[in-house]
């Protein structure tokens, strides 16, 4: 049998840890101070501007998925009425609250998985380093997609990850401790309930390991859940009485093919392969193993939900992609410290490790030069040349006809206009097309285009805007064909401008509502 010969992880001296300390914690100042720069020149992610929008409506007596039509759960929702709340309290506009209070909710868990971390010793002693390079990775690879559910998600995992790699290993935390991270697991989780399927992986792996299923943080994960369920079956019905349904019935029509989501996910795919191959090469004689375990667990299931969900918008990835960074850097360090003292047979992996990580920070980098540039220049995007439309025209109405959510929100939120919809864009007409094509019926179960004439005509807008770029489609002649009434309507507006592959028009002065009009739209209403 041959003896593992491990190197001896040697503290370091006072000094060099309180250099490595500053530095880090310089390294993620500048990393946050950059982020926040471009969160806050930039307009606001569209998103979180419509939840922001829902949020407010709510708190102001608006049903929750009866006046305003949403998909997702209503805990988002919940939570985004939180800087709403700040907002009032401070005298403070809440887009500007919104995104330092995600900023502080993700740094907030990272801080909580690198004092739980600490417990193992070794590269995990300093809780500074650990908290800046776990923080940066939360900041830096979202890039636009700062504050998504997905974001908040992962960072909330992050504790629950760090103590189950410890049960793993045969350490038993305190009840307090499990039961805090266990409940802010199942929060984060709620936010998008499929990933209770990533909670049964990881404590399926568990249980293979002999641990106890029935250990205090993964019952009190599934405790929060289900009280969280059941929350919403009495507090918000219509979550699953209409927006259930709904997205069941439409939601498939922003599906892309499973080769497209491959292609998309070819970086992601691949960087959880060197990561697992990693693993195995060294999961004999590496002290993280059982961490490197846990968060590749975490990062595959998480890939799944993404491929389940069908969807190609990248904060879909974010938690897989996230973990899977995290553990290579992970990999990295532990085997810089602890592996063999004959460094001969570490080369390859090595450099495996880095071309990997280095190839997903490149990409996150790239996602976020984008976002800096823009901060630089906010006058150039598209949503503040609208707004400046709004501002001109003097509107107090407004809608846009595009699946691009933005052209709605933040706009709506930046100038006060009213918005004439339901819905924040149109990809739930969209949905309603695609379903036709090969269930004509379901129109009638949820005719979409109906209810978006009903807003329009009901509404009033004093601006509309048609997205005419490539590939979307004839929004004016669908809706017109489902309601004539919107075509008489539509008569009344008069093209003022074209920017960026978009339309605007203007609403005469003779109004757009008379008598036969809106007794004929009053019937294609859905109470």
């Amino acid at each position: 049998m041959n003896q593992v010969n491990v190197r001896v992880f040697e503290p370091a001296s006072p000094a060099r840890r309180m250099t490595v300390a500053v530095a880090s914690t310089l390294f993620l100042s500048v990393v946050m101070s950059v982020v926040l720069f471009a969160a806050m020149r930039t307009p606001l992610k569209d998103d979180i501007a419509w939840l922001l929008y829902v949020a407010r409506r709510w708190m102001a007596g608006r049903e929750l998925y009866v006046d305003l039509v949403e998909v997702n759960p209503p805990l988002i929702v919940w939570l985004s009425a939180i800087p709403i709340q700040l907002g009032a309290w401070s005298g403070v506009d809440p887009q500007k609250i919104a995104m330092p209070f995600f900023v502080a909710s993700v740094l907030g868990c990272g801080w909580w998985a690198a004092v739980l971390l600490r417990s193992r010793g070794g590269m995990f002693a300093d809780r500074l380093p650990v908290f800046a390079a776990i923080g940066s990775m939360l900041l830096i690879v979202p890039g636009g997609d700062l504050g998504q559910r997905e974001h908040l998600l992962v960072a909330a995992m992050l504790p629950y990850l760090a103590l189950y790699a410890g049960s793993l290993d045969g350490r038993h935390a305190k009840w307090p401790t499990s039961l805090g991270v266990g409940f802010v697991a199942g929060v984060g989780c709620a936010l998008k309930p499929q990933y209770a399927g990533v909670i049964a992986a990881l404590e399926g792996v568990a249980l293979l390991r002999g641990l106890r299923p029935w250990r205090v943080m993964p019952i009190m994960t599934a405790t929060t859940m289900a009280a969280y369920g059941l929350a919403v079956a009495l507090i918000c019905p219509a979550y699953l009485g209409r927006a259930v349904p709904l997205a069941l019935a439409i939601y498939g029509g922003t599906d892309v093919s499973f080769v497209r989501l491959l292609q998309e996910s070819a970086v992601l795919i691949g960087g959880e392969a060197v990561a697992i191959l990693l693993w195995r090469h060294a999961r004999r004689d590496l002290p993280e193993r059982n961490l490197l375990l846990a968060i590749m667990v975490f990062a595959v299931a998480s890939t799944v939900v993404c491929f389940v969900d069908g969807k190609d918008w990248f904060y879909h990835r974010l938690p897989a992609t996230i973990a899977t960074i995290l553990a290579l850097l992970c990999w990295a360090m532990s085997s810089w410290l602890h592996r063999r003292s004959e460094t001969r047979g570490l080369g390859f992996p090595m450099a495996l490790a880095g071309i990997a990580a280095t190839v997903f920070c490149v990409t996150a980098f790239q996602r976020l030069e984008p976002e800096v540039a823009l901060a630089v220049q906010p006058e150039i995007t598209t949503v503040q040349k609208l707004e400046q439309i709004v501002r001109r025209e003097h509107a107090r109405t407004y809608i846009a006809f595009s699946q691009w959510i933005a052209l709605g929100f933040p706009v709506v939120n930046n100038t006060g206009v009213a918005w004439a919809s339901r819905f924040d864009s149109m990809w739930a007409l969209q949905g309603e097309l695609w379903r036709a094509r090969f269930d004509p019926a379901a129109t009638k179960e949820f005719p979409v285009a109906r209810w978006v004439a009903h807003d329009f005509i009901a509404g009033c807008p004093d601006l509309a805007v048609v997205d005419t770029r490539p590939g979307a489609p004839d929004y004016i002649g669908v809706i017109g064909k489902a309601d004539p009434a919107f075509g008489r309507v539509w008569t009344r507006y008069t093209k003022i401008a074209v920017l960026d592959g978009l339309t605007i028009y203007h609403r005469g002065r003779a109004g757009c509502i008379d008598p036969w009009v809106a007794a004929e739209a009053r019937s294609t209403t859905i109470r």
